[in-house]
């Protein structure tokens, strides 16, 4: 019998990827055959940590081989990225019948309704886990999971309309269009395309289907439409706008009192930054931008520098908040709502900052549901302790002779204190039986529980500014490059073309040739650090100089 998933698939899996719909007798038999696999290999595989499942990173960053049994999973690697990409097409074909035109009858039966919102909801849950799976161990070959058969029109998309917007009611998945009375016309406007609901399902559920590069656009695009609403009267003077006057010595400080929410409520306005010296004067200079710019980067800087407090450094260098910032001090909350409403403000004006978070806490902000992670993340926070419980969930001996119980030991400014991942965890000891218990307690209390007060405060101060719907595009990879640029050797001719000269110089002023000239001379360290010094950050934008 020929697979399912095989490299062709099965016909029913085709006619499924190109959105046609099944006959009766063909969906009584395969839709509830495909949900029940995807949702099996769903709990399966959120047992098996990345390195069960595709071994362990050598020091290239290849991988050795799996330590998974045909017990636990019964498809190699191989056979799972096969698999993904016969899912991904699926998935791309439900959206297009979650969505019908005209030509195609609608769902009418409530029950046929249900049967594929749950299958159209674990197949993508499980594309989706293999996906993130990806971004962590990249086992996927390059492309694999874009899809030929969706399309951005980014030449036109002045308003992105794909994209939901709060003021618009978007369609229920598998429910047929209907029409829209008089009052929901005018507060919501005219209804979204069956095009434009297909393609704002995409990017809700299924992103990583588009290039990168388009969603940047994408992003970008909504953005810049929202900044022009919120900013154009101030491009005249008149108007809202945000005016504040910084000491440099005390950046931070003088920062977080005068954009707090109660003095400055809505960060999306037009900004004007005078910054004083350390006497107290005002430095010479007006603000077209670079002193804003100037601002919002040493703020950053020194508000995610782990000497103040409020985040700390991992082994790999990468960032993540401080689970013991209620020492430092007592609104600790309010400050990361700060910090996260300005690392928003630096998305929303397209300001490039290096501020290297780790993967878990960058998952964390993109969470939907829930800003929990899983006991996968735990290897970019803390490596030897991953590699401890793994050890553990595997030991063939008797695992109460290793003197465990359910209890964590924290060491905040030089105190002990034990903390109880269950209750009487003090008394509880871990046994062969309760170990798996056992590491995903302890999982979830260093990724989540410790931080869960700072990260919600965070996520919440991001959001203030930039829309989660707008980030959720992207993964935690992609996020960081967002925020941080992309590390890709720097166009110069790109810089050249997209300069501006003031003044009495121009592209052909024998001073500016010069100039040109000895750049063409420089290493790329070299080219970096003028970067670094021209914009903040040593990383050119992802969409060019433009």
């Amino acid at each position: 019998m020929t697979s399912s998933f095989g490299v062709r698939g099965a016909p029913l899996l085709q006619v499924l990827a190109r959105g046609s719909p099944l006959a009766p007798y063909e969906r009584d038999t395969l839709v509830p055959l495909l949900a029940t696999f995807c949702a099996t290999l769903t709990a399966v595989l959120s047992t098996l940590h990345d390195s069960e499942l595709l071994g362990d990173q050598d020091e290239t960053g290849g991988r050795r081989n799996s330590k998974v049994s045909q017990n636990q999973l019964p498809f190699t690697v191989e056979e799972l990225v096969k698999m993904s990409a016969s899912l991904r097409d699926v998935c791309v074909g439900l959206v297009e019948l979650a969505h019908p035109d005209m030509r195609m009858s609608a769902i009418t039966d409530t029950s046929y309704k249900t049967m594929w919102a749950h299958c159209f909801k674990v197949c993508v849950g499980v594309v989706r886990q293999i996906h993130l799976r990806d971004t962590r161990r990249m086992f996927c070959p390059e492309g694999h999971w874009l899809s030929s058969r969706v399309s951005l029109p980014l030449g036109n998309c002045q308003t992105a309309p794909f994209v939901p917007r709060t003021s618009r009611r978007q369609r229920r998945l598998f429910m047929p269009q209907r029409w829209l009375t008089r009052d929901e016309l005018e507060t919501e406007g005219p209804p979204l395309s069956i095009t434009e609901q297909r393609r704002a399902t995409i990017l809700q559920e299924l992103p990583f289907v588009i290039p990168f590069e388009s969603r940047t656009q994408v992003f970008s695009t909504l953005v810049a439409s929202n900044r022009s609403m919120s900013q154009m009267r101030a491009d005249f003077n008149e108007g809202p706008m945000i005016s504040v006057s910084i000491r440099r010595t005390h950046i931070y400080e003088d920062a977080f009192e005068k954009l707090s929410p109660s003095n400055e409520p809505n960060l999306r306005l037009r900004m004007r930054v005078r910054l004083m010296n350390a006497v107290g004067l005002d430095e010479v200079g007006i603000d077209g931008g670079g002193i804003f710019r100037e601002f919002l980067s040493e703020l950053l800087k020194t508000a995610f520098d782990p000497t103040r407090g409020f985040f700390l450094l991992t082994r790999e260098n990468t960032l993540y908040p401080n689970p013991g910032a209620h020492h430092i001090a007592e609104d600790y909350q309010t400050h990361y709502y700060f910090i996260g409403r300005m690392l928003g403000k630096a998305l929303y004006e397209n300001l490039l900052v290096e501020v290297p978070l780790a993967g878990y806490f960058v998952s964390k902000l993109l969470g939907r549901s829930s800003s929990s992670v899983e006991f996968h993340h735990l290897d970019s926070l803390d490596p030897e302790l991953c590699r401890n419980l793994l050890y553990l969930k595997t030991y063939q001996g008797d695992v109460q002779d290793l003197g465990l119980d359910f209890t964590v030991l924290n060491s905040d400014l030089g105190q002990n204190t034990i903390e109880e991942l269950i209750p009487n965890g003090s008394n509880i000891a871990v046994t062969n039986e309760n170990r798996i218990e056992y590491i995903y307690r302890m999982a979830d209390y260093k990724l989540n529980k410790q931080i869960a007060k700072q990260s919600q405060a965070f996520k919440k101060g991001v959001a203030d500014v930039v829309p989660l719907e707008w980030l959720q595009m992207f993964d935690w990879r992609e996020l960081q490059m967002l925020i941080s640029g992309a590390s890709v050797p720097i166009d110069l001719e790109d810089l050249m073309d997209n300069t501006r000269y003031g003044g009495t110089y121009n592209a052909e002023h024998p001073t500016i040739q010069a100039f040109w000239q000895v750049l063409r001379g420089f290493d790329e360290t070299q080219k970096r650090q003028l970067l670094k010094f021209v914009t903040s950050c040593s990383h050119p934008p992802l969409l060019g100089f433009k």
